[in-house]
């Protein structure tokens, strides 16, 4: 596997060396080889110079996906100035946090989302400069054109730049408090073309992406993953379920990733003669659930390959010999275990928190300007995921739930992972979210937000009785209740904290109330 190594800039450089005619990026009709990338980030570098951003200046990045994120992405790299990729949907405190909390001088923003900073523009003092890609009319005053920026000369446009040095500064979800930036130097970009040689892929492979470039799986697996193995990546702008495949065939996709719902969404849509006549040949998934797996794979010719990771540390792959549902064993780069909150081993079976660090290392995480938090993630060592798990007798490892999504009713503890399982295999719900509710006897009921698939009428009792099929009793929902859309991140998974504030609403169904009774 050739891996070109090194900064952001002394990649492209190689790259434009040893294959700079070969097309790297696809978008739409567009079509960018490895040259075409190297000398438009290399003007979009000193174009950023030209308007006075330094090295160490930190560049928030407000794009969707396209060619401009990658070119401001890898030019601001060049200029020693790390990035900052911001979620396109965040508005109001949510936006301000991250921007403000970055230090970001400079905020390069797509016209669409012009609005969104110009209503909190007066809340960002830290801001010197907008960049605006399109059209934004007079709503962002002296604002920088990225026609401009693109423009510049582009002659030494690398900074002397370490692979030790900060690249990025990718912030979470934030769903144990607000999002904490994770620091990510130069040389990590190179960790997607590892993962993805462990699954199999290689120079021959046409990588497919319509995750969000903000997030790590796109930016990192997706787009380095391509750029280390020497191949192309086609990125689409966002997951749609009816284009999908279309987009897959277009490009002549062999292998995509996919996140969150994004399987069984896409496994409900109506069956087509021709579903396995596409070019893709693995799929590299987290948490495709078990009992659509082997369906999947025949239905759409497709090999999927099971893996795990955080954007902080910490990967596991299931090979082909591992079994359906596991998210397999750790890769050779990291040690993983299962603990309990004693950090005590936990037997096979006995859930636990998943905690790694690297072959004969230490766990290192570095928050951005948060230290206690660094500490906490890294608290002896290990890397904790906040995630829960249990390793079975041969060693497969198998994820549960989320620690802050787990619920506890009448002293069970209760995975809403599991649970979500069990509701999206019946017929008529195509996605749902589970999360606890007070009880009125103390600890927590289990609640269940569906969204139904096409055509579908809601039939609670017929629902619970599936339920109770592929559950223990004290799992199944008392609370149901139909929406026409779930609350979800950019990387397609649901939030819970929208939900669980809502709570039990008026058009809510209750078992209990209903006189359903559940047999055990």
């Amino acid at each position: 596997m050739d891996i070109v190594r090194g900064t952001v800039g002394g990649n492209l450089l190689e790259a434009r060396s040893g294959r700079g005619d070969r097309p790297f990026l696809l978008f739409e009709d567009d079509v960018y080889t490895y040259a075409d990338v190297e000398e438009r980030s290399a003007r979009v570098a000193n174009g950023l110079r030209e308007v006075g951003v330094e090295q160490g200046d930190n560049v928030a990045l407000l794009l969707p996906n396209s060619p401009e994120f990658l070119l401001a992405w890898f030019g601001a790299a060049r200029v020693g100035a790390p990035v900052v990729p911001v979620n396109v949907a965040l508005k109001g405190d949510s936006l301000v946090h991250i921007v403000d909390h970055s230090d970001a001088s400079t905020l390069i923003v797509h016209a669409d989302h012009a609005a969104q900073v110009a209503r909190v523009r007066d809340r960002l003092p830290k801001l010197s400069r907008i960049v605006v890609v399109g059209d934004a009319g007079d709503s962002l005053d002296a604002a920088v054109a990225w026609d401009a920026v693109q423009r510049a000369d582009p002659a030494d446009a690398d900074a002397a730049v370490s692979p030790t040095d900060l690249m990025m500064v990718m912030y979470t979800s934030g769903t144990t408090g607000l999002p904490k930036g994770v620091t990510i130097p130069h040389m990590q970009t190179l960790g997607g073309a590892l993962l993805c040689g462990f699954a199999g892929l290689g120079p021959d492979d046409v990588f497919y992406t319509c995750l969000p470039l903000f997030h790590a799986n796109a930016a990192i697996i997706s787009v380095w993953g391509a750029f280390g193995l020497g191949t192309k990546i086609a990125v689409g702008r966002r997951f749609s379920a009816s284009r999908f495949w279309g987009d897959v065939r277009r490009y002549g996709a062999t292998q995509f990733n996919a996140l969150g719902a994004m399987m069984p969404i896409l496994f409900k849509q109506p069956q087509q003669p021709g579903d396995a006549d596409n070019p893709v040949r693995l799929v590299l998934s987290a948490a495709c659930p078990k009992d659509i797996w082997e369906a999947f794979e025949a239905r759409f010719g497709v090999d999927i390959v099971e893996f795990y990771g955080t954007v902080e540390g910490g990967l596991t792959m299931a090979g082909p010999d591992a079994p359906p549902g596991s998210i397999g064993r750790p890769l050779p780069i990291n040690e993983m275990k299962v603990v309990d909150d004693g950090d005590r081993e936990c037997a096979p079976g006995e859930v636990g928190e998943l905690v790694s660090r690297p072959v004969g290392g230490v766990a290192s995480v570095a928050y951005y300007k948060n230290p206690d938090a660094s500490a906490a993630k890294t608290r002896g060592g290990w890397l904790r995921s906040g995630d829960l798990a249990y390793a079975d007798a041969d060693g497969w490892l198998w994820f549960v739930d989320r620690k802050t999504d787990s619920m506890r009713r009448r002293g069970e503890n209760i995975s809403s992972y599991e649970v979500e399982k069990a509701l999206n295999g019946h017929p008529d719900v195509l996605e749902s979210g589970v999360f606890a509710v007070p009880s009125d006897v103390g600890e927590d009921d289990v609640m269940a937000a569906l969204v139904l698939t096409p055509g579908a009428g809601f039939d609670p009792e017929a629902i619970l009785r599936h339920c109770e099929e592929h559950l223990a009793y004290f799992q199944v929902p008392r609370y149901l209740r139909v929406v026409e859309v779930l609350p979800k991140t950019e990387t397609h998974r649901v939030q819970k904290a929208p939900l669980r504030s809502e709570g039990v609403t008026g058009d809510t169904w209750d078992r209990v109330a209903a006189g359903f009774e559940l047999q055990r």
